[in-house]
């Protein structure tokens, strides 16, 4: 195995607790796990509502993707958190669903949690392969 490799890039969300945006071994990449923050300012309040929330972290995972020279075709799974599971499971699919062509779609979990860091109310995490 090779040593990892740190990944931090200036143009993804600011870190909210003591991590690397992404780290890589042998090709294989964990993305931590995003919040809907906002990669320009961190203080902005988080968007209202399921939807806009994912749409926010899936755009969080692209950037962060994107640092990588990689795009969401190299995702091999997602493991998915949300707070309102009952509530928000079916909104949430259909936004995250959008982000992937047909038939692509990565492994996946979603775990109903008690609470997130921020408040929020989705957070998304992934692995990918070069």
């Amino acid at each position: 195995m090779s040593d990892p490799i740190f990944h931090n890039f200036s143009s993804a969300p600011t870190h909210v607790a003591p991590f690397s945006h992404a780290v890589e071994s042998d090709g294989w990449i964990q993305l931590t796990g995003q919040m809907p923050t906002y990669p320009d300012d961190d203080t902005k309040p988080l968007a209202d509502g399921i939807k806009a929330q994912t749409r926010r972290v899936m755009d969080n995972l692209v950037i962060v993707l994107d640092g990588l020279g990689l795009g969401l075709e190299h995702v091999l799974s997602c493991r998915i958190y949300i707070t309102e599971f009952k509530r928000d499971y079916e909104a949430m699919n259909k936004t995250y669903k959008s982000y992937f062509p047909a038939g692509r779609l990565p492994a996946r979990t979603c775990i109903g949690v008690t609470g997130l860091a921020r408040e929020a109310l989705v957070e998304i995490d992934m692995v990918a392969k070069r």
